[in-house]
């Protein structure tokens, strides 16, 4: 059974319990704090369990030759790529303003540190747990300072191999048993091709007392759901209120009404998933009354006869007998009646044979 623990308070994650959504607004935001605090209000009322966000301290993010390169993309915000950050970040106060009104409607709170500094910021601010981005998952003296803060932490795996991903369990396992890893290819939008949900499968095998789950950069909804059918316990996903606007993660994300069904699509198939154990169900009893089939009377067989399977074929009967997985036990028994051709065989008519009874749950 892979390890369970609790995620955000009061909210496990592992085990049975049900996947845990989260809701990437990232910076999907414009820079703007009322859009942001809209699309985490459509988080909460779509049935996301967290709002996340993504939170720099830029100077320790980048260095200076990165923030002064010049940006012209139809993506830019500014004239470099420093300009084009600093439009999309929002202050510490402004963090605090958004934190507190997750909290108000009733939805976690959270940011992927993308730097050490930000790490810092977002323990000050005291979010339930770190989300690390990809970008950061091989950052190994990131990884050690992160996880000794002693919070859960959500690591997604884009453009690492299995050997980092062995690496950064060595290392965060001895310090902080509570993370999980997300399957994750970095890719905006992510071709079908390109998501490989069957690392989700190995990622089960090789770390066994983790969780698993899922980052996704599709598009659509179906992908996702797929993923948690395959045991993903945490799943991820960018979302936007409109996919047409300027910035380069609108077009794999999810507007509203994606992710509302995605919510819902998710919890029915965590409902469907049911019992490992196959069985009668309560609800199969009036179909199996009405088509379930009997052994039945081929022949006229006397009274005294001994058995044979070409006297036995199987029909739906009325009334019902032997069910026809046991036409092969009636072999070799004897009648105590006479039995008409075409009638049902019935535990009545047969010397030392008891029917088997299906049972149900």
């Amino acid at each position: 059974m892979p390890l369970e623990f609790e995620l955000c308070p009061g909210r496990p994650i592992g085990g049975d319990h049900p996947c845990f959504i989260i809701a990437e607004i990232g910076q999907n935001h414009q820079g703007d704090l009322e859009i942001a605090k809209r699309m985490i209000r459509v988080a909460k009322d779509c049935g996301a369990d967290c709002a996340k966000f993504q939170k720099s301290e830029l100077e320790y993010k980048f260095n200076k030759k990165a923030l002064e390169r010049p940006y012209t993309s139809k993506h830019s915000w500014g004239k470099t790529y420093g300009d084009h950050k600093r439009h999309l970040e929002f202050s510490h106060d402004q963090y605090r303003e958004l934190q507190q009104y997750a909290k108000e409607i009733g939805i976690f709170f959270t940011a992927s540190g993308m730097d050490e500094m930000a790490v810092e910021f977002l323990d000050e601010l005291d979010v339930p747990f770190f989300k690390v981005g990809s970008g950061d998952t091989n950052n190994f003296p990131y990884l050690e300072r992160t996880a000794k803060k002693g919070r859960p932490m959500v690591i997604s795996s884009g453009m690492q191999s299995m050997n980092t991903m062995h690496q950064v369990y060595k290392l965060v396992k001895p310090i902080n048993p509570n993370f999980c890893f997300l399957q994750c290819t970095s890719a905006y939008p992510l071709q079908p091709e390109d998501v490989n949900l069957r690392v989700i499968t190995e990622y089960k095998s090789v770390f066994p007392d983790i969780p698993i789950g899922y980052s996704g950069h599709e598009t659509g909804i179906a992908i996702s759901v797929a993923a948690v059918a395959m045991g993903a316990k945490v799943l991820e996903r960018h979302i936007t209120l409109d996919k047409t606007w300027k910035g380069s993660d609108h077009q794999a994300s999810l507007e509203p009404q994606e992710l509302a069904e995605l919510v819902r699509s998710i919890r029915l198939v965590e409902k469907a998933m049911g019992s490992p154990v196959k069985r009668l169900l309560p609800c199969e009893v009036a179909c199996n009354e009405k088509l379930g089939k009997s052994v039945v009377a081929r022949v006229s067989i006397p009274e005294s006869t001994t058995l044979t399977l070409d006297m036995l074929t199987v029909k739906v009967g009325e009334p019902k007998g032997y069910p026809p997985e046991e036409i092969f036990d009636l072999v070799g028994k004897k009648v105590k009646i006479n039995i008409d051709e075409d009638e049902t065989i019935v535990e009545d008519a047969i010397e030392n044979h008891v029917k088997k009874v299906k049972s149900y749950i």
